[in-house]
């Protein structure tokens, strides 16, 4: 009986706990973390696991000088709560870093930061 009544506590408690843990990662991103692409994109894609409040967002993509390349127009997307784009000059072949932090619905700050390359 003090057996069912633990588990039946804990699984109440991991119920209850678990959208604490429920910070904005980021999901996916378009250009892909660590991927190659031909041609230059248009924009960047950030996609998060949670809406995020977009006033208090940023991202950046920087050269492999530390130039910022993006057009300084982060917005959130009109449909998606969860998605972030920022758009591009035109990218010479080269290697891009994409930094972003997010204040998500939930008022968890995350961030982070990948490469991708541009190939001709």
């Amino acid at each position: 009986m003090k057996l069912a009544t633990c588990v039946a506590v804990l699984l109440a408690w991991l119920g209850i706990a678990a959208p604490a843990f429920a910070h904005g990662f980021m999901d996916r991103s378009s250009p892909a973390a660590g991927s190659t692409v031909h041609g230059s994109p248009e924009e960047v894609k950030l996609s998060f696991s949670q809406a995020v409040e977009p006033a208090f967002c940023t991202v950046q993509v920087v050269d492999g000088n530390g130039k910022q390349v993006d057009r300084k127009d982060k917005r959130a997307d009109a449909s998606d709560p969860t998605l972030l784009r920022v758009s591009l000059q035109p990218l010479a072949p080269g290697t891009y870093r994409v930094t972003w932090r997010v204040l998500s619905k939930d008022g968890h700050v995350t961030k982070g930061s990948f490469t991708f390359d541009v190939a001709p």
